[in-house]
């Protein structure tokens, strides 16, 4: 099967965009069956954002003393006093 380069217009942005052939040929080796709906710097985009871009707020930590060895640590979790916190090392020698 020959494959030709197509014009695509990107969902996100509007612009045009090469769908090549060689990318064709990716896609059908790979089993793609939908062509690509972003331009490549969208994507690239709504990768970094995806992956820990500045746009995701940090996580707030709480800071709590193990019940097993008193060692100072934190956690990503509101603690309640009805329930024991443990430290990382402490936590998972329980688990095993």
């Amino acid at each position: 099967m020959a494959f030709e380069d197509k014009t695509l217009q990107c969902k996100d942005c509007g612009k045009d965009f090469i769908f090549s052939a060689g990318e064709q040929e990716f896609y059908a080796e790979k089993g793609f069956e939908n062509e690509p709906v972003r331009c490549r710097d969208c994507r690239d985009s709504r990768r970094r954002n995806r992956d820990g871009g500045e746009s995701r707020p940090q996580r707030e930590m709480y800071d709590v003393v193990c019940a097993n060895c008193g060692v100072t640590t934190q956690v990503p979790f509101q603690p309640r006093n009805d329930r024991p916190v443990y430290c990382r090392d402490c936590f998972n020698a329980q688990r095993q």
